[in-house]
């Protein structure tokens, strides 16, 4: 079985402040990802600054396979000392895993890292380490399929101090939380966000600190092949169809002529649903021996507008999608199922398309801006022009 490796994060910027104080920064190299959260002292620009040079340096030392002392060492002797209270630098978590699960995690001085396995939180078992006289936490990482490590900044267990909260929340009511809102399936991002999102509603929406959560999560690898309008020579409609058919993984066909070409090439019908769950989003349809069928343009284009809220880490609206119209199907198969997504896509100018305003220009920015985006994402993106 194939595992992966899917990262996802959400900050929210101190009442106030236009730049986060925090700052996540993950490098994949080979087979491992290094994710590094920082949290600068104080807040505003010189914590942004702060955070950024220490994620910056610690993912690519750590990512280079840099001895760990070095690497903090560095960090503790590079950044600028605070004249007032003679600290200087920032916190930090360091996440450096492979695919299968190996690895390890260190933790200076942010809140203690939440192991999630079978949708329950645990602890993990840390060694201390001593580095120029700072102590830093040192775990051995052998993560299961499915296990998901969340790291967060101090604000999340701040959230809601004073405001709605005598002490704020502490770590077992945030485990608390998660025991009883993660559920099976959930992406790395949409586990980050969930828990990003109850911090913003105990600050009643402005965060006394900067607050960052970050989620990595092993997970099995999903190939989805999606086919969207028939390719320019119809003589090779069967050899695309073929090609498109012959990967593993889910298959999905956007557009009414590519559904129409693929049932007949299956020796099959389109059957039309006539619910509709949406009035912006035409219905889907179904063909047998295909995972899901929706119309072209419009859905795309639905589908695109949820991927800009996806990838947004200020976006705080929930990352599963609940709603059975096809893009919402689409985005819930590509944003949080798949790792690997392939573009098959045909460039036949669509005779019921004359006149409107649709042309196959259009088709095309629409399939590079959802590639762009799901790249961002961190899925593993291919396209076909045919």
């Amino acid at each position: 079985m194939a595992l992966w490796l899917e990262s996802g994060y959400t900050s929210l910027n101190k009442k106030n402040e236009e730049l986060c104080g925090d700052r996540v920064e993950s490098i994949v190299s080979g087979d491992y990802m290094t994710l590094v959260l920082a949290d600068g002292m104080g807040s505003g620009v010189k914590a942004n600054i702060l955070s950024t040079l220490t994620s910056k340096i610690l993912c690519t030392m750590v990512s280079n396979d840099i001895d760990i002392e070095e690497c903090i060492e560095t960090i503790i002797q590079s950044l600028p000392v605070c004249k007032v209270r003679g600290v200087a630098y920032s916190t930090f978590s360091v996440i450096h895993i492979n695919k299968q699960g190996e690895g390890y995690l260190f933790e200076f001085d942010n809140p203690q890292a939440i192991l999630i396995r079978n949708q329950k939180c645990g602890d993990f078992p840390r060694e201390e380490m001593k580095v120029l006289g700072k102590t830093v936490y040192k775990t051995v990482l052998s993560l299961q399929k499915d296990d998901i490590i969340v790291v967060m900044s101090d604000g999340v267990i701040h959230a809601g101090i004073g405001m709605t909260l005598n002490l704020g929340w502490q770590r077992p009511e945030v485990m608390e939380f998660l025991d009883n809102n993660v559920k099976a399936g959930m992406s790395a991002r949409a586990v980050a966000c969930l828990l990003a999102g109850v911090c913003n509603d105990l600050y009643l929406d402005k965060p006394g600190d900067d607050t960052t959560v970050a989620a990595v999560k092993v997970r099995e690898k999903l190939q989805v092949n999606l086919m969207i309008g028939p390719p320019v020579d119809k003589s090779k409609d069967d050899f695309y169809i073929s090609r498109f058919l012959a990967g593993e993984g889910k298959k999905v066909v956007c557009g009414g002529t590519s559904s129409q070409i693929v049932a007949r090439h299956l020796k099959t019908t389109v059957r039309a649903s006539f619910d509709f769950p949406d009035k912006d989003v035409p219905p889907i349809g179904f063909i047998d021996g295909i995972d899901l069928t929706t119309e072209g343009v419009l859905t795309m284009r639905k589908l695109l507008e949820l991927s800009e809220k996806y990838v947004s880490v200020r976006d705080l609206t929930p990352k599963t999608f609940t709603k059975k119209d096809g893009a919402s199907l689409l985005a819930q198969l590509l944003f949080e199922e798949a790792t690997h997504v392939h573009f098959f896509v045909g460039q036949s100018i669509n005779a019921a398309h004359t006149g409107l305003p649709i042309d196959i220009t259009m088709k095309l920015k629409l399939v590079e801006s959802l590639a762009a985006n799901l790249t961002k994402m961190g899925k593993v993106v291919e396209t076909d022009y045919d």
